[in-house]
């Protein structure tokens, strides 16, 4: 049951540039917000960029790739609808984590799906959802695992290589999966989910296909592997311009150092050439005079040697958007925060590439919270607003708020600035080092109004233990392991009790239009 839908302006710890960007508040960013009216022209963009040889590459790609699978009508329909003109996709994009990994992992799909309906309903074109699979990523520890409430799973494999290509051998974690889920409503059918998926003798891109293809196969959600030769030939050129001219490099700085100056950092530093090398190993590549080096391995090659085989280049999180733009008729990208802002570097990339650049959608958040922790948040006083910022901050406000002393310090101390105030006026009128006496004098006792606020702070927190020790617990239940839920929990623990009418109701909830943090009853 929906409760509450809070926008991401108004949560503390959603990054400003974020906030920034949903409030259209920097002007060079502002058509890639999502809106109608920002959306239609991207698609007549895109097609101008888009061949007829792409889109039937295209469908050849995913008619080999999906081929093992038992498409659904709505499937093989967005398949074939690819091929005209008027059809663009939609796209999130994620690693390949055991079983999903965090649920966000769910809700950032669903979202791409109901963005995909939604534009087809409102416009004259079709639109397509599309998962782009993060097969080349050489993160193993990142991915091979997952945590339910109650244990965590994790899967045995070799790290170094493109994790979409690792075999499985070992899935002794299925069993404790079992036992965890055997009693639960759904839990049967989470349970075949889990062993048709993870097969010995499978790869992890084939684990993923299936497991998203499963779950979203009605919805009519197409996956796509970049690691792939059709579709990296088309990439021969981009490739080519950024080992020799370092182009991501030099086209992003415009807006790496705006973004660094405004907001302190970037997401990601680009390097001089954000490419790897793929063999057994995912290898960074550098220049070192007139040649290039695969990184760690200590290898020179010449770029006539790169050039030969295009499948063993590997864009890195930088150039990756520019490689899913290129092969797929892409309007709009949806992804987390993080995301978003590294994308926010490339629109200068992307120019040069002679790219459309698309709109980004940060996706929404969600949080299933139980009817008792519901109404633990209520008899609290405070809102859920403060355990999503800064909840210490949060708390110590809380504490000394109806504080009878806190009133009264803060009386003495504008009274005191007061005093200060017409003192340091007056002694404008003799020399100036008295009012240096006056001002050192001020910043003297002000001080003492700091300490007393801290040790009516420790007072506090001594008299409402029992009240802290229950923010706190109810703080955990909000955030398991500190952390936001939708990044801790596996997606298993809610589709166990409702199947999939929990899929249907976060995708009923979902918004389409702004970024939200989506409050449910579990």
């Amino acid at each position: 049951m929906l409760k509450s839908k809070i926008p991401f302006q108004n949560i503390e710890s959603i990054p400003q540039l974020i906030k920034d960007f949903l409030n259209e508040e920097i002007p060079q960013f502002s058509s890639y917000k999502f809106s109608l009216k920002n959306a239609i022209p991207k698609a007549e963009e895109k097609s101008k960029s888009f061949s007829k040889e792409q889109r039937n590459i295209l469908v050849n790609v995913f008619k080999e790739q999906l081929k093992t699978l038992q498409l659904t009508d709505k499937q093989s329909q967005n398949i074939n609808l690819l091929s005209q003109e008027s059809t663009f996709t939609i796209t999130t994009g994620h690693q390949l984590n055991l079983f999903s990994g965090p649920v966000f992992f769910i809700y950032k799909i669903l979202q791409t799906i109901k963005t995909a309906e939604y534009l087809s309903q409102n416009s004259e074109k079709n639109f397509v959802p599309v998962f782009w699979m993060a097969t080349e990523d050489h993160d193993f520890e990142e991915i091979n695992h997952f945590r339910t409430e109650q244990n965590f799973y994790q899967i045995k494999g070799k790290s170094g290589g493109a994790v979409g290509r690792i075999v499985i051998e070992d899935v002794s974690f299925i069993d404790e999966f079992e036992k965890e889920f055997k009693d639960d409503v759904f839990g049967t059918r989470l349970i075949l989910l889990m062993k048709k998926s993870y097969q010995k003798g499978k790869t992890l891109t084939e684990a993923t296909r299936n497991l998203v293809h499963e779950l979203f196969s009605e919805f009519g959600l197409l996956m796509i592997d970049g690691d792939d030769i059709l579709l990296k030939n088309q990439m021969a050129e981009i490739f080519s311009d950024e080992l020799q001219n370092e182009v991501t490099h030099h086209f992003s700085k415009e807006n790496v150092d705006f973004l660094t100056q405004k907001y302190g950092k970037v997401q990601v530093n680009p390097r001089e050439i954000n490419l790897f090398y793929l063999s057994e190993t995912r290898d960074r590549i550098s220049k070192k005079d007139n040649s290039y080096v695969i990184v760690d391995k200590d290898i020179n090659v010449s770029f006539e040697e790169l050039a030969k085989d295009w499948s063993k280049i590997s864009p890195n999180a930088l150039l990756r958007p520019v490689f899913q733009e290129k092969v797929l008729p892409n309007i709009a990208y949806i992804g987390g925060n993080a995301e978003i802002m590294y994308w926010l570097e490339l629109p200068h990339v992307f120019e040069r590439f002679k790219l459309p650049f698309p709109i980004l959608i940060p996706r929404n958040s969600m949080l299933f919270l139980k009817e008792k922790t519901l109404k633990r948040i209520d008899k609290s006083g405070m809102n859920l607003e403060c355990f999503l910022g800064d909840f210490q901050a949060k708390l110590n406000e809380k504490l000394v708020q109806e504080s009878s002393l806190k009133a009264i310090i803060e009386e003495k101390e504008t009274l005191l600035k007061s005093q200060f105030l017409e003192l340091k006026e007056k002694s404008s009128l003799t020399d100036k080092t008295f009012r240096n006496l006056v001002e050192a004098e001020e910043k003297r006792q002000l001080k003492s109004f700091e300490r007393m606020r801290k040790r009516l702070l420790r007072a506090e927190k001594i008299k409402q233990a029992d009240y802290i020790d229950f923010l706190e617990k109810l703080f955990y239940e909000i955030h398991p392991s500190g952390n936001w839920q939708e990044r801790v929990i596996n997606f298993s623990n809610f589709f166990a009790e409702n199947g999939d009418s929990w899929l249907d109701n976060c995708y009923q909830e979902m918004d389409v239009v702004n970024s939200m943090l989506i409050l449910m009853e579990n």
